[in-house]
């Protein structure tokens, strides 16, 4: 192994309420990057020197070494950054397919996420603007707010706001003639109602991207941070035609072939190699760390992502 981040999903799978565990004793980590030392006699799939990434979630990247079968593994391009290869399999192939699976979105179109600072944030908000597609980034407020707002800027968000500024009554004016809010936030001549909202964190704040879906948009759910449910109001339902889904990789994992999850890897490393996807905010952590890497992973408003080196 070369390099394994630490993501939510791990913790949940420890804690034991995800919805894939792994027969114990097990070792943690669902993602990360390896090289490849030595091949069996029957390998075709990969050769030695070869940068893999596993397949699949419940192999255990949070070691030195393994062994395992080539269908367990997809190999990627060694020509992209290691913390690239480290953070490909999880966060930007759920941007990605959350992007492309529930609404015929064209360029211009506008698409709301909370947590956008989460990995996932991060990579909707560079395959969105890849895509010719606004975002509308959801924050809780924070002491550096305002870094963190220019540093999500910089990766291409088109405006980024807090929870508190989602509930001012201005929101709808914003949406409907672009105007501005009482911060320099939101600034632009149109902005159309989004389409698509993603939701990582439920409770007040997904009902607050709710109330701005566009008539007919979606709410996709693939994370419950706050631990709180999703409530939608009979009249969101009824009058606005709003559909709530989820997604789950692992299950469209199930629901494709090992080449179309390739084709989904290769497609983002295009993106990476062409300056239009970077991994996000990392702290590096030698493994021997990993109980300060722990920690400063469960930590609240934390913005960079622990990655484990070996």
């Amino acid at each position: 192994m070369l390099a394994a981040p630490i993501n939510p999903s791990d913790i949940n799978m420890i804690q034991g309420n995800y919805g894939l565990l792994p027969q114990l004793p097990a070792v943690g980590g669902n993602e990360g990057v390896g090289q490849v030392i030595a091949v069996g006699s029957s390998v075709t799939g990969v050769k030695p020197g070869d940068w893999v990434i596993p397949a699949n979630p419940g192999l255990g990247t949070w070691r030195t070494e393994a062994v395992f079968g080539e269908e367990e593994l997809i190999t990627v391009p060694s020509d992209i950054p290691l913390q690239s290869a480290a953070t490909l399999g999880v966060n930007p192939c759920t941007a990605y397919r959350m992007l492309m699976d529930f609404e015929r979105l064209r360029p211009g179109d506008s698409v709301i996420q909370n947590a956008s600072n989460s990995g996932v944030g991060q990579a909707v908000i560079q395959i969105a603007a890849a895509l010719g597609l606004r975002t509308i980034n959801v924050l809780r407020d924070r002491p550096d707010l305002q870094k963190l707002t220019d540093r999500l800027k910089n990766l291409g968000a088109d405006h980024v706001v807090t929870e508190e500024e989602l509930r001012k009554h201005e929101m709808k004016s914003f949406f409907k003639r672009g105007s501005s809010l009482t911060t320099d936030s939101l600034v632009s001549q149109d902005v159309p109602q989004p389409r698509l909202a993603l939701n990582c964190v439920g409770g007040k704040s997904a009902t607050e991207l709710l109330r701005h879906l566009a008539p007919g948009g979606t709410m996709v759910t693939y994370g419950g941070m706050a631990k709180q449910p999703v409530i939608a109001s009979v009249s969101q339902l009824i009058f606005k035609d709003l559909k709530l889904r989820g997604f789950w990789l692992s299950q469209w994992k199930k629901d494709h072939s090992p080449d179309q999850f390739k084709e989904l890897i290769l497609t983002l490393c295009d993106l990476i190699r062409r300056g239009q996807l970077a991994a996000p905010a990392c702290s590096e952590v030698p493994l021997q760390d990993y109980p300060c890497a722990l920690e400063a992973s469960t930590q609240p408003f934390t913005s960079s992502k622990q990655i484990l080196t070996m």
